[in-house]
């Protein structure tokens, strides 16, 4: 390593940024590089200007940070993924820059309120849920803690949709973030590499007729255009690169075709560039939407290896020293095609022999994964990667054959533990497993949660554990304390900095200080208070959007997540008209005002989650409008659920809803944004929430229902969810309230197919654990009564919560997969 023999000239200081220069910064800028005069500029023109006047502070650091990791021969960490859903930008480098308050001061001399402009700052749309914005949260944390790396993903113009409500229903309207441009991205040109699809492969022969290499003739073609996007960490200690790959045709127009009056057709290879980088996850009910999602995973995966080949070997002149100074992480199986892909790079373009490609993809990949879900865990038909990737469906072909023979040799295995570790799967329709492909092509393979792992290793992934028992591994998620807590809650933040100084900004496990003030009666109440805030700022929103008036004295209890039946928002809201029934019936009892929040999206294509929310909002319509509930009960789902819907509920929520059912959740990350922001949670032992509840204590989590393994048993015992349903009054009653027609009096049977399916196999265990969970909330009505009980333990969750920083979790990657150094 060079890196010891080298001066480094110290990074560009930001902190004491005079407000007076700033602002004559800023109206330079607006003047000469947004072209308008303060006195017509519109808020988007200022919101501009201030991004321009920050960035080109970002930009020093950005270069210096580039310009080490090649003077310090540096190893360098690839994230690959499809998704990163790393929403609002400007906030989150001002302050990791130590420039809020600077820009704050420096605009308000120009009658500017930061605030006002930062809202018009788009949520970039290139995620869904948990994993886009862990992918997020590990690229801040890389930064800061000083990891040179590079996020790899695909640059969506519309990305995931917007949702909006009509009548109770989801949606789905095109997610136009970039309409006013995006001031962080810089465009790439030269960073551009031809895709290939489709074609044929031939074999090129010596003159003994020895096989020397094989080349692909693809029949379509597209660029690979690289865009930019600098991430800042804390301190701006470091600023690493998130790079986008947006699809451009390699010719704009087929101009033999234009003339010869196919005008459609003269656009075609434009229009499938286009499709490559236009939406997130396309609707794969249909053979076209499946295509594109493949030709999509290709398309980044492929830009990626090429982009990182490419650098190395301007830096090193060879591959052989790859893995020593690349780790390419892949961020579930989305990525899995990059493994035959550098099989590919490593044989048919650089030369190398089979052995020796196999043995630098195995040291160089690690992959992550996500999900138990047989649907998660991607595989495609054999006949459709033959059709589109040729070649590299005879590179899957001879990985397997060198695991298979691996397995047989190890005589370990009998014929259906053959088959279940084979990348093949042969039953029914021949398909290949993507899970499988990653798993053998990579060093390492790691669960995100200590349960998740367990389970990887006794389910999905059992056999291919089994021949390779030292790969899997765990890495317990983590959440950006700068954007979780400094950011979206500045209250609770100044208030921890007031108690015990402000040294956990910059060591997290420092914020475990405030664990013994949960006991003291002044700090309590200036929590509360900080709490009320956020509670008066989201009631705000939900009355500016739905029109619904909340109480923030009440108990707010928040379900924000993708919407899907195994995290069990049905049987959140059929908790919902279970209570709705019993404050109607027993209206003596001294009920507790309760507001119950929901958000998220469902697939396009899936019926059942799209109809979850229809129920959730027929219900709240019902509800939030009989006087008989004296506003006791109010129910709201909040539409479009995205980073900055985010950013204000999490700081509000008095209940964390967690939950799924036990052994279907790998990790969760909302739960760990909740709980450091001072929510209780009312969970399953599923996820992380096993680990939450062991490190903020028993008596600080509400834990319900089944475990992992009584949720196996149940199934493989025969499970009899009709008489479960018929001993629960109160599960009865709200079941046949929803099914006959009490909240959908417009279309009386149009839940009775999802509410009688729980009575027929009810595989995600609603009926199973709703007793339980009926049972919990009963317990979380008693602890919220007293007060101050209630604002101490939530108070240990804040003060508890600092393990579950990613900065933690980066840390371990680094160490544990990766092989690179860290502070």
């Amino acid at each position: 390593m060079t890196g010891a023999m080298t001066h480094k000239l110290p990074k560009p200081s930001v902190e004491d940024s005079d407000p007076k220069e700033l602002a004559a910064e800023i109206l330079k800028c607006l003047r000469y590089r947004v072209g308008k005069d303060a006195t017509v500029a519109t808020p988007y023109d200022w919101l501009a200007a201030s991004i321009k006047v920050v960035r080109d502070r970002v930009i020093e650091h950005w270069i210096e940070s580039t310009k080490d990791a090649y003077t310090d021969s540096a190893k360098r960490v690839y994230y690959l993924s499809l998704e990163f859903l790393i929403g609002r930008l400007m906030r989150d480098a001002f302050s990791n820059l130590g420039m809020l308050d600077a820009m704050r001061k420096a605009l308000s001399t120009l009658d500017v309120d930061i605030d006002v402009i930062a809202a018009l700052e788009p949520d970039a749309a290139l995620g869904n849920g948990g994993l886009g914005r862990l992918a997020a949260c590990f690229m801040e944390s890389m930064a800061t803690v000083d990891i040179p790396a590079h996020g790899y993903g695909i640059r969506y113009v519309n990305g995931m949709f917007r949702q909006e409500i009509s009548d109770g229903w989801q949606v789905e309207l095109p997610e136009t973030w970039l309409d006013h441009g995006n001031p962080w991205e810089f465009e790439r040109r030269e960073r551009s590499f031809e895709i290939g699809y489709g074609g044929t492969v031939e074999s090129v022969t010596s003159k003994d007729g020895r096989l020397e290499r094989h080349v692909w003739k693809p029949n379509d073609h597209v660029l690979a255009v690289a865009y930019d996007t600098p991430v800042v960490g804390w301190r701006g200690n470091r600023v690493n690169t998130l790079r986008l790959w947006s699809g451009m045709p390699v010719d704009p127009i087929l101009l033999d075709r234009f003339n010869a009056g196919d005008h459609i057709g003269a656009l075609a290879e434009s229009n499938m560039a286009d499709s490559l980088s236009r939406v997130l996850y396309p609707a794969d009910s249909h053979q076209a939407g499946r295509e594109l999602r493949l030709k999509q995973e290709y398309f980044f995966s492929s830009a990626s290896l090429q982009d990182i080949l490419q650098r190395h070997i301007s830096q090193y002149g060879e591959l052989e020293s790859l893995p020593d100074k690349a780790a390419i992480h892949m961020n579930d199986t989305h990525p899995a095609v990059a493994v035959p892909e550098l099989m590919r790079l490593l044989l048919d373009v650089h030369g190398m022999d089979f052995d020796t490609a196999w043995d630098i993809t195995k040291r160089t990949f690690a992959y992550t994964n996500h999900t138990l879900l047989p649907e998660a865990l991607e595989s495609w038909p054999v006949p459709l990667i033959e059709r589109l990737l040729p070649r590299h469906m005879q590179i899957i072909y001879a990985i397997n054959a060198e695991v298979l023979l691996e397995a047989r040799i190890s005589q370990a295995f009998d014929e259906d533990g053959i088959r279940r570790i084979s990348l093949i799967q042969e039953d029914g329709e021949r398909r290949v497993r993507m899970g499988n492909l990653a798993f053998v092509g990579s060093h390492s393979i790691n669960g995100v949660s200590a349960l998740h792992t367990e389970l990887m290793k006794d389910t999905v992934f059992a056999d291919l554990h089994r021949l390779y028992p030292e790969r899997i591994n765990n890495k317990t998620n983590g959440i950006t304390p700068r954007r979780w807590l400094m950011q979206c809650n500045p209250g609770l933040t100044n208030l921890i900095g007031e108690t015990i100084g402000t040294g956990f900004k910059d060591d997290i496990t420092k914020i475990n200080d405030i664990d013994k003030f949960a006991g003291d009666a002044a700090f309590r109440e200036k929590f509360s208070a900080v709490k009320r805030e956020n509670k008066v700022r989201l009631s705000n929103l939900v009355g500016e959007r739905l029109g619904i008036k909340i109480d923030p004295s009440a108990l707010f209890d928040v379900q924000i997540k993708r919407i899907h039946e195994y995290k069990r928002q049905l049987l959140n809201i059929i908790e919902a008209v279970a209570l709705y029934d019993q404050i109607r019936s027993h209206p003596e009892r001294d009920w507790l005002p309760r507001v119950k929040l929901f958000g998220g999206k469902a697939a396009p294509s899936y019926t059942n989650a799209k109809l979850i929310i229809k129920l959730i909002n027929d219900v709240a319509k019902v509800v939030n409008r009989d006087p008989a509930v004296r506003g006791l009960l109010k129910i709201a789902f909040i539409p479009n659920y995205n980073v900055s819907v985010a950013e204000v509920m999490m700081p509000a929520a008095d209940l964390s809803e967690q939950i799924s059912t036990a052994g279907m959740e790998a990790s969760g990350t909302g739960n760990m944004k909740f709980a450091l922001n001072g929510a209780l949670t009312i969970g399953t032992l599923d996820g992380a929430n096993v680990e939450i509840k062991e490190q903020v204590g028993d008596e600080n989590i509400v834990i319900f229902g089944l475990t992992a393994e009584e949720v196996a048993s149940r199934r493989s015992d025969g499970y009899n969810p009709r008489a479960i349903i018929e001993g629960s009054p109160e599960l009865s009653q709200a079941l046949s309230s929803i099914s006959s027609g009490v909240f959908s009096p417009d279309d009386p049977d149009r839940y009775r197919d999802l509410i009688g399916g729980l009575y027929e196999h009810d595989w995600f265990m609603v009926a199973a654990d709703f007793d339980a969970y009926m049972a919990a909330q009963r317990r979380v009505d008693e602890l919220w009564r007293d007060t101050p009980l209630w604002a101490e333990k939530a108070i240990h969750n804040v003060a508890r919560m600092a393990w579950f920083s990613s900065d933690r979790t980066i840390r371990q990657y680094a160490q544990e997969i990766w092989g690179v150094p860290v502070n």
